[in-house]
């Protein structure tokens, strides 16, 4: 089974039932990994809206299949990133989320209209 990278705004996509999450198929989610680091993103911005901490993390789990460890592999990969996505104003979380994706060989998807013409040697699906 080859694996699929959700990014936050995927995966909050899905929780807040927003436009572009019917484009998240069951075969996508079964497939969907996240970086630690989105998850971590994705409860905060749950927690910062409201919400409670405890039910926020079980959420933000619930939006993935499978959380992948945020690796040194992955740290030097985003860092590698800054130069290529710095003038798109990327995050050091959304550097993180394509370093996972670009470790595992593996699309992502989100939201960010930013990413739509990024190249860095993975497909990205922009689902709005």
């Amino acid at each position: 089974m080859n694996e699929v990278v959700f990014d936050a705004s995927a995966m909050l996509a899905l929780l807040h039932h927003e436009r572009g999450e019917e484009k998240l198929t069951a075969d996508l989610l079964a497939r969907s990994v996240a970086s630690t680091v989105n998850l971590a993103e994705v409860q905060s911005k749950l927690v910062k809206n409201g919400g409670d901490p405890d039910v926020a993390w079980r959420d933000a789990l619930s939006s993935v299949n499978s959380v992948k460890p945020y690796t040194s592999e992955h740290a030097r990969i985003a860092g590698d990133l800054i130069t290529t996505t710095e003038k798109l104003g990327l995050s050091l979380e959304d550097r993180s989320c394509l370093a996972l994706a670009i470790a595992l060989k593996a699309p992502v998807y989100t939201t960010e209209q930013l990413w739509r013409n990024l190249k860095v040697g993975v497909p990205i699906h922009v689902i709005r």
